[in-house]
């Protein structure tokens, strides 16, 4: 059964902004030698890692809607810069807009299942290409 995580994307102001921080990062690991994947390191290691990674993704939440997702490629053991135990959460590098969602203020990243995950905006023929603020508020008005 897929299983997703949930991510608050902070100091992110939409999903260019996110997009060219990952493209930052992903050219930090080329650079060392490692995969061309954005990677994000959590102090805690999702317990459910292989309904993470049947087909799971990272559902970015950015001003208080969840607008877009990595799909997750892996989960690595690491270190933090003092020597503590993180996990490395490996990412696909390519963001996928979804319908935007409403989503409170968390701490940490969330389990998120795969009923209630945002659909992808190109599998609902989103061809108008609008702002993620208007099609917050089309989705607000029950219009979408």
């Amino acid at each position: 059964m897929v299983l997703h995580l949930q991510k608050l994307s902070v100091g992110s102001e939409n999903i260019d902004t996110l997009r060219d921080w990952q493209k930052v990062m992903v050219r930090r690991r080329i650079k060392k030698g490692l995969s061309p994947h954005h990677q994000h390191v959590t102090r805690m290691t999702p317990k459910r890692a292989e309904a993470l990674l049947d087909g799971g993704s990272i559902y970015w939440v950015i001003k208080g809607l969840i607008l877009c997702r990595n799909p997750l490629v892996a989960l690595e053991e690491t270190r933090t810069a003092d020597g503590r135990k993180a996990c490395a959460i490996i990412m696909d590098a390519k963001i996928i807009p979804v319908v935007p969602t409403p989503k409170r203020p968390f701490q940490g990243w969330r389990y998120l299942k795969a009923e209630d995950a945002p659909e992808d905006l190109k599998s609902i023929g989103d061809t108008l290409n609008l702002p993620p603020h208007l099609r917050a508020k089309l989705v607000d008005l029950g219009a979408w």
